[in-house]
């Protein structure tokens, strides 16, 4: 299940949304910065931090909580 948290440097929420992710025993994801991309801050500027499932394209936005992470994490598909 590839997995990629779209992100900001310096960004607070973002950092609060790694911790959920670390405390929840997250499977392994890559972090993909949108600073510099001008595509990828078109559609995630207002909306980092987001997890997204790379193979369904499924997104969860922030805010997330554990149960809002197990929730997704338990409808993707294997």
């Amino acid at each position: 299940m590839p997995l990629t948290l779209y992100q900001r440097d310096d960004c607070q929420l973002c950092d609060q949304a790694l911790a959920v992710l670390a405390t929840a025993g997250a499977p392994d994801f890559v972090s993909r910065w949108i600073d510099d991309d001008a595509a990828l801050e078109a559609q995630y500027g207002a909306r980092v931090p987001v997890l997204r499932e790379d193979a369904s394209g499924r997104e969860l936005d922030w805010p997330f909580d554990r149960a809002a992470l197990a929730r997704f994490l338990e409808s993707v598909p294997v």
